[in-house]
């Protein structure tokens, strides 16, 4: 058989450009002819039935067809599979036996992306989901209002509070039962002021420069800045010089998932020229989110192929923990912990797993942990927002089940993810008498290892 055409394989996947820029791209016609020709292959395989409900609402819409095939759905419910994909990236990574160079060249989340686009651009929403899309996608603007002092505490009352709740389901579509993040005056911009340390000795090795310049994220720098707090003292701990970036805006992943491509570009335009300053100063970057991390690393990089400082920057960008495991193989990390950890529940986060770094933050919890560290690697159902919409909040639930069952079933003293909200929403369905600490991002169990 040719080697191009066999299922699945140990080779790595190849990933197309996204060519945006092509008129093509945006026809309709076309744009449906190829749903077509890959739901219709997905209808023959469906091993990716279990990861989220764009796979299950397809198969119902053909299940429930009078012929029991795609030829007899009706385009029109296409969209329903395109809403319920919030481009983790796992079928693609994970699953997928027909991602290129397999001649079907299948990528399912990238043509969810140019269906989303495509919808953005036709304005296909009402009222209230255009309002909440811009509220929920423009991190920005938002964190810049609500982390002013005395304005962080009214907010975080406010979203609190069961009528406002009830308000925001009605008027929004936020489902009053959703983890909503809080907000912090006290951010990582002030409390690097206390933290900075200016007397350690540069260490370079074959990868990393041993200079870190910090992007914190939205939410690490202004809703829980306590993640990049703990970040910056390990890093110092482990003798990383670490510095803030003098500036930095969102990373554009939530305009993304909006399929706002345009807002995307926009966004790029604001960080990587600055980015990109500090990696030919000689400085790494490293950044708390794995959703940042990914944007930086696949996303703007295949939309942007062309733009030599944004392929830079995929090659100068690390997740907290692949950075520490790159020192660690040379003999730089330290392991001079105070105190263990008991049983730790650790959740790969979807958007690091598609990194393809290997399982880097379970290697490196091994080093504080007594017992095996349990990692469930399944899908959180959180997404940016899809837990937070009213009509996706309970498929969310639902996606989350099985990390919770094991989490209940199992007994863990900690449980933990790389994903601040992911964590958060997960943590919020565990059983209370279980005293699981739930609070914990990886980087912070370490820092408290470290007794620091």
């Amino acid at each position: 058989m040719n080697p191009i055409t066999k299922e699945g394989g140990l080779g790595a996947p190849t990933r197309h450009n996204i060519d945006w820029k092509n008129p093509s791209f945006w026809n309709e016609s076309e744009l449906n002819d190829e749903l077509f020709r890959v739901f219709d292959i997905c209808h023959g395989c469906r091993r990716c039935v279990s990861l989220c409900d764009a796979f299950p609402t397809l198969f119902d819409l053909i299940d429930e067809s009078t012929n029991f095939d795609l030829e007899s759905v009706d385009k029109k419910d296409y969209k329903k599979v395109v809403d319920e994909c919030y481009l983790c990236d796992l079928c693609y990574q994970t699953k997928c036996p027909y991602v290129p160079p397999h001649e079907w060249n299948l990528d399912f989340p990238h043509l969810m992306l140019r269906a989303k686009a495509l919808k953005f651009k036709n304005n296909k929403f009402d009222l209230r989901s255009k309002i909440r899309n811009f509220v929920l996608s423009s991190t920005d603007l938002i964190f810049s209002i609500g982390n002013k002092p005395l304005l962080d505490k009214i907010f975080n009352f406010l979203l609190s509070n069961k009528l406002m709740k009830i308000l925001l389901q009605k008027f929004l579509k936020i489902h009053h039962a959703a983890a909503l993040p809080k907000f912090d005056s006290n951010t990582i911009i002030k409390r690097y002021k206390n933290l900075k340390v200016n007397n350690i000795e540069v260490k370079s090795t074959k990868t990393t420069t041993g200079k870190v310049k910090l992007f914190a994220t939205c939410y690490c720098s202004f809703s829980e800045p306590e993640i990049s707090e703990d970040l910056v003292k390990v890093f110092q701990h482990n003798e990383i010089l670490v510095e803030l970036c003098d500036k930095e805006n969102c990373c554009g992943m939530p305009k993304l998932e909006l399929g706002d491509l345009a807002a995307v570009e926009k966004l790029k335009d604001k960080n990587i020229d600055r980015l990109y300053e500090y990696v030919e100063q000689g400085w790494d970057i490293v950044s708390p989110v794995p959703s940042c991390v990914l944007m930086f690393k696949q996303e703007l990089p295949l939309l942007f192929p062309n733009d030599k400082k944004v392929q830079m920057i995929k090659e100068k960008i690390f997740d907290p923990f692949e950075y520490l495991s790159l020192r660690d193989k040379e003999g730089l990390f330290k392991k001079d912990f105070k105190q263990k950890a008991q049983n730790i529940a650790y959740q790969p986060a979807c958007h690091q797993r598609v990194q393809n770094l290997g399982p880097k933050t379970k290697e490196l919890l091994s080093y504080i942990s007594n017992e095996n560290i349990s990692m469930i690697e399944r899908c959180s159902g959180h997404d940016g927002s899809y837990a937070i919409k009213a009509e996706s909040f309970e498929k969310a639930l639902k996606i989350r089940r099985p990390v919770i069952s094991k989490i209940n079933k199992g007994e863990f003293t900690n449980f933990t993810s790389d994903c601040p909200m992911a964590a958060k929403f997960i943590g919020s369905g565990i059983e209370n008498e279980k005293n699981v600490e739930t609070n914990n991002h990886p980087i912070s169990l370490i820092r408290k290892s470290y007794d620091i």
